[in-house]
């Protein structure tokens, strides 16, 4: 980069030193073998992708950091120059976020002291590559990145844990940015994780316009079945452990200290520390957020109504509140990914009615944080009977978040409206739509799946199909438009 020699406090370039050790010739800190599903895909669009930057987002502790520092590691591996590659973690050190212009000052120092050329000049032998972590909690990240990419040649990939903060990028960044979401381990990744490998995915990273077709799903059952022992060994450390890292990478520690790590550095992050990095002047009460995600486990999904939040957190914290506070807070928690909102399907400008349907990113949150632990494996709920309502209603909020946790795929949910009554979820793929009914016990009848087939008769919804999630391997409805997957099969389609 061009202009006068950038300077650095000696502190914070003796921390880019110790953040980069390749530049001395020295090993990162060791790093997990396994690779998580999104490296591959990842890698290809920061290296060869048509957008010069890469956003990867996603809840707290979910391995973004663990995964850029593999593709760092690949890429010095393979012959990248030390010299190119810059990692600047922004979520470590609080005097990043004191510079005026922190991406672009530390750019420029990387080039003027480690690159010694221009980028532009250094683009002529080969890539250079700059690794900004948890860049959303600075001031104006986008526009300096805005400016790094339009001027100079690099290749760059962000990472951030508010979908909010990195989706309001976008509009200063659009046509340079291609965003990537990863969420907690899939169940293949969980089972991956434990034995060492695991199946292949069932459907492309990119193939989601494939869930149009009856076939992909029936297809998908065929897989689960093919894969039985694999899935039933991977849905039980699933159930007991939920999807988080931390929770698999040590199976012999017990889930006291695995749900305390998850109430430390989960939950207790985001409610005390990411609710102070928001917008400015906006007062931020940390008990009622606490209560929020309280509610949100205790309801998990269901769709409790603004009169039900409000009546419980008056009670909990004591305060008069009003409704577009506690949505505020609702949306916060939406965009730290811990949870989603699932908006109720507006059709033929219809005025939406019903409120937002809670789906947590993982059941073990729930678990750590209420101290109540839910079996969802067949096994577990046999000898559980007092469980399996609520088994329900967290299958429900699995299939929700693991929905909208595919990037691209609408996702909303249907209340009851006059005669046509409630569907747990709709997807909508193009112009079709897909009912989804989870029915979580051993036995469905016929009025188990009369939403599916009320939503399939009416032609202007366009649903020519739809899904049974159910808990065990056996056919939920015999009829023919309808295909019956058992909750386990369904994760295993990423």
């Amino acid at each position: 980069m061009n202009g006068l020699l950038e300077q650095l406090s000696p502190e914070l370039e003796r921390n880019l030193r110790d953040f980069n050790p390749w530049w001395a010739g020295q090993p990162q800190p060791p790093l997990p073998p396994y690779r998580r599903w999104l490296f591959e895909p990842a890698l290809r669009k920061l290296r060869e992708g048509l957008a010069p930057c890469v956003a990867l987002r996603g809840p707290r502790q979910v391995g973004k950091s663990t995964l850029i520092r593999q593709m760092m590691k690949h890429l010095l591996d393979t012959g990248l120059p030390a010299t190119r590659l810059l990692y600047v973690p922004f979520d470590e050190l609080p005097a990043f976020r004191a510079l005026i212009e922190p991406v672009l000052q530390t750019a420029r120092w990387f080039s003027q002291n480690i690159l010694r050329e221009t980028f532009n000049a250094a683009a002529r032998s080969g890539p250079v590559f700059l690794f900004f972590d948890e860049v959303q909690n600075l001031n104006d990240w986008a526009p300096q990145l805005k400016s790094l990419v339009d001027n100079h040649a690099v290749r760059v990939m962000v990472t951030g844990s508010s979908a909010l903060r990195i989706e309001a990028g976008r509009d200063s960044l659009a046509g340079r940015l291609a965003t990537l979401e990863i969420g907690p381990l899939l169940l293949r990744e969980v089972g991956g994780l434990r034995e060492g490998d695991s199946p292949p995915p069932f459907l492309p990273a990119n193939g989601w316009e494939a869930l149009r077709e009856r076939r992909t799903w029936q297809e998908l059952r065929g897989y689960g079945e093919r894969h039985a022992d694999f899935r039933r060994r991977a849905f039980a450390a699933f159930s007991e452990r939920g999807a988080y890292p931390v929770a698999h990478l040590r199976p012999d520690s017990s889930w006291e200290e695995v749900a305390e790590q998850l109430t430390q550095n989960v939950i207790l992050r985001v409610i005390q520390h990411d609710l102070r990095l928001g917008e400015r002047g906006k007062k931020r009460d940390e008990a009622l957020l606490r209560e929020v995600f309280r509610l949100a486990c205790v309801y998990v999904g269901q769709s409790p109504s603004q009169a039900t939040y409000l009546a419980e957190l008056r009670r909990g914290v004591n305060a008069n509140l009003g409704w577009q506070r506690v949505l505020a807070y609702l949306r916060f928690l939406d965009g730290t990914l811990l949870l989603r909102l699932v908006e109720p399907l507006e059709l033929r400008l219809k005025r939406k009615r019903g409120a937002s349907k809670l789906c947590l990113c993982d059941h073990a949150l729930r678990a750590a944080w209420l101290r109540e632990v839910v079996p969802l494996t067949p096994e577990g709920l046999a000898i559980n009977p007092w469980a399996h309502d609520l088994a329900g209603r967290i299958a429900e909020s699995v299939v929700g978040y693991f929905f909208k946790s595919i990037y691209g795929l609408a996702v909303h949910h249907f209340p009851e409206r006059g005669a046509e009554p409630e569907v747990d979820f709709v997807l909508t793929v193009g112009e079709q739509r897909i009912p989804v009914e989870v029915k979580y016990r051993r036995r469905i009848d016929h009025a188990d799946t009369r939403g599916l087939r009320a939503f399939m008769e009416k032609a202007h919804y366009n649903a020519p199909f739809a899904l049974l999630v159910t808990l065990d391997d056996e056919p939920g409805s015999d009829d023919p438009r309808i295909v019956s997957l058992p909750l386990s099969t369904l994760l295993l389609l990423r």
